[in-house]
């Protein structure tokens, strides 16, 4: 495994794009109703009963994205006492789910600080020359179409799931398989654990072919890991679709127009 900390491949323009989607990420992350405690290295039963009841609704599930099974029993967010102890109270839900519209939600929503920040590392890295590539707008627009070919592929995969699907990393798998079809000689400085981390500059195709190599292995003996927490074949699903949307932008076709006309009483110019 190596971890990659920055890229030699500059851009002509800012990435603004980009910098929303981090920051709309941590903002949504920091306003996640029950996570404060886990942020903070506590939970309670009443934490993670409102977490419950956000996920099953901002959150995707495979079950409800396939045949539109939706749950007549969710939980309400309350903490109650049965006969078996203290849980999380159920009842039906106070509002009406769009599973399609659920796919978008879900990727803003994390899990843990882990979670949050290793998307957000892939995402600061190789976001800003697709975005530089494609344009702001037909980024954005990329940006969504991995993470619904992710969520969905992972879904067909998975039909009978009612385990909530969340994160960026379907999205973000889709730009570093447009970052492979784009730029697959640039050079990403990583760092090898081994011992100590030992800091290394590899061409973007090993590091990222390593990554898809590592999603299929995990992949492999199932959609999900061992401990049910990574969907690594909506990585997958999302690498392909970021690789297919890229192909026709490879190297050899002329990039999106640069923007002219006068800013801010200045003339546009690009950044590098």
């Amino acid at each position: 495994m190596v971890i990659p900390v920055h890229d030699v491949n500059p851009v002509r323009r800012t990435p603004w794009v980009t910098y929303a989607l981090l920051a709309a990420n941590v903002v949504v992350f920091l306003r996640t109703p029950g996570l404060a405690g886990s942020v903070a290295g506590e939970s309670s039963l009443a934490q993670l009963c409102h977490l419950q009841a956000f996920l099953d609704q901002y959150a995707a599930v495979p079950r409800e994205l396939i045949h539109h099974q939706m749950p007549r029993l969710v939980p309400t967010g309350e903490v109650g006492v049965g006969p078996q102890g203290a849980g999380c109270v159920v009842g039906p839900p106070p509002y009406d789910k769009s599973p399609e519209l659920s796919v978008l939600t879900a990727m803003f929503l994390h899990g843990s600080w882990l979670h949050l920040l290793g998307n957000m590392l892939f995402l600061w890295i190789f976001g800003n020359n697709i975005e530089d590539r494609m344009g702001h707008v037909r980024f954005l627009l990329f940006y969504a179409a991995c993470g619904y070919a992710a969520s969905y592929g992972f879904a067909l995969l998975n039909d009978g799931s009612a385990a909530p699907l969340i994160g960026a990393s379907g999205a973000i798998a889709g730009v570093l398989g447009a970052y492979l079809v784009l730029y697959p000689r640039a050079r990403v400085w990583v760092l090898v654990p081994f011992l100590v981390f030992l800091p290394l500059r590899l061409p973007a195709w090993i590091v990222l072919g390593l990554w898809f190599v590592l999603q299929a292995v995990y992949s492999s003996g199932g959609g999900v890991s061992d401990a049910g927490t990574v969907a690594y074949a909506a990585h997958i699903v999302g690498f392909v679709a970021g690789m297919l949307i890229a192909w026709p932008l490879r190297p050899g076709t002329p990039p999106p127009p640069e923007p002219r006309g006068i800013l801010f009483g200045r003339r546009a110019r690009p950044t590098w």
